[in-house]
């Protein structure tokens, strides 16, 4: 399998030549050549599997270049029921006939990011083992990849992290997780403005192709592909929980900021999943949610930027969609790298009443949004009626896969976090503290470790360069 960039002005490259490159030399991401597709056949013989199976038989599809055998033992290490608490990895909780909640958040840092994380911090142990060299990790956090990036390669050898974010704009527990890291290959660096900044920050030094080989800068981002591949596997698990048959459709109503979990489940749909919806959901920083709804996907000015009580989809700028654009473009990279240049020229670019709108169609996105108070009512709701307690973002999705919830058809809602990340929502939609998982009490007032910057690129690459190891 080669993996190509949407813009198309970078060579094809293996699985494991791509690990560690996050974005491509020419800016754009990297994709498959083609996409693996499961036969009825294939389809049926993982269900049933256990979590480390399935994940084995789906990632291995997209590294068919790494040993069998070395592969089947890092995901067998990584998915285990001492890290994420079950067996089940991913428990599917059946909320009313035919509404589940999908849970992505018992892993290490209690958010979803985890699923996909662990598994990365193996595999670029292994890989950097083989080459006998280091990287410096360069990621741009809006509260959960960071957490979720640091736990899985602190301590891993030649390996150090740098990780932006934006200042004052996650909750205490988010900020606490990554900042009270005391590791040595770990840096926290608070960005003075909005998450956008960061991921521009990262872009651009990234795009520093001198710099970049100099002091052998990757990614951890959900621009890296084996990121997304590992979160594909949640969705056929709980594909195959929530129903008997392979022959039952299912839809996927999935909280979306840098569109990377939804980006998963759309390509676990082009896999072979039988999927009826897949259906985004936001909060008042409606990017994605007016772009599937009319075609029209305008990058907000930092101004417009809110900052809501899911902050970890207070996002402007969503990497992933690039690469989700490129199919509905018929995988034209010149049309892709053009409408790109519109979008930085001009903010904004639209797509209904072209080809490629009709693919966004085809493809079964709806999409809706959330505000503050829709997240209390939807906590309030989830409490009273279910018994469970959950965070301000899946109260999102929640939210709007109950306003797409159709008869016959199972409504798996994916759950992003626990409540205890975001207890001043929960104190205000419920008057009492969210429950903390053991080892987390106390977290806010441990010692904190982090270096402000304004978001300027020369400043970021000298703090880099001053800290290399």
């Amino acid at each position: 399998m080669r993996y190509l960039s949407t813009r198309g002005g970078s060579p094809a490259q293996s699985f494991e030549g791509i690990l560690l490159e996050g974005l491509a030399p020419d800016g754009g991401l990297f994709v498959p050549e083609s996409l693996p597709v499961f036969s009825a056949a294939e389809l049926a013989a993982l269900r049933g599997l256990s979590y480390p199976g399935l994940a084995f038989e789906i990632v291995s599809r997209f590294a068919p270049e790494w040993d069998r055998q070395e592969l089947r033992a890092l995901i067998d290490a990584t998915y285990t029921a001492q890290a994420f608490g079950s067996e089940e990895i991913s428990p599917l909780r059946t909320l009313e006939p035919g509404v589940f909640l999908l849970g992505l958040s018992n892993g290490p840092t209690l958010a979803f990011k985890d699923m996909a994380m662990q598994l990365l911090g193996r595999l670029f142990e292994a890989t950097l083992a083989r080459r006998g060299s280091g990287l410096n990790i360069l990621g741009a956090t809006s509260g959960d990849t960071g957490s979720a990036a640091e736990h899985a390669m602190r301590g891993r050898r030649g390996i150090q992290v740098f990780m932006l974010s934006p200042h004052a704009r996650m909750s205490p527990f988010q900020a606490a997780q990554m900042y009270s890291l005391q590791d040595p290959n770990i840096f926290n660096i608070a960005i003075r403005g909005v998450f956008d900044h960061c991921q521009d920050l990262v872009k651009a030094v990234s795009g520093d192709l001198a710099f970049k080989e100099r002091y052998r800068i990757g990614t951890v981002n959900s621009i890296n592909w084996a990121r997304v591949a590992a979160q594909v596997v949640y969705y056929f698990k709980a594909y195959f929980a929530a129903t008997r048959t392979n022959g039952e459709q299912v839809s996927f109503s999935v909280p979306s900021g840098n569109f990377g979990n939804m980006y998963a489940g759309y390509l676990a749909s082009r896999m072979g999943l039988p999927v009826r919806r897949l259906i985004v959901a936001t909060n008042e920083n409606n990017v994605l949610e007016e772009f599937f709804r009319s075609g029209r996907y305008r990058v907000r000015a930092t101004a417009e930027v809110r900052h809501t009580s899911s902050p970890s989809m207070d996002i402007s700028k969503s990497s992933n969609f690039e690469r989700f654009v490129y199919d509905a473009l018929g995988q034209d990279a010149r049309a892709l790298a053009a409408l790109w240049q519109r979008l930085e020229a001009e903010g904004q670019f639209d797509l209904s009443g072209t080809p490629a709108w009709d693919y966004v169609r085809r493809a079964g996105f709806v999409s809706g949004m959330s505000t503050h108070e829709d997240r209390l009512k939807t906590i309030r709701h989830a409490w009273a009626e279910y018994g469970v307690m959950i965070d301000t973002h899946t109260a999102d999705g929640l939210k709007v896969g109950f306003g797409y919830r159709e008869a016959g058809i199972p409504l798996i809602c994916l759950e992003t976090a626990l409540p205890a990340k975001f207890g001043e929502t929960i104190r205000e939609a419920l008057g009492r503290e969210p429950e903390r998982p053991a080892g987390f009490e106390g977290l806010e007032g441990r010692p904190q470790r982090v270096t402000v910057l304004d978001p300027d690129v020369d400043a970021l690459k000298a703090f880099i360069a001053g800290h290399c190891a």
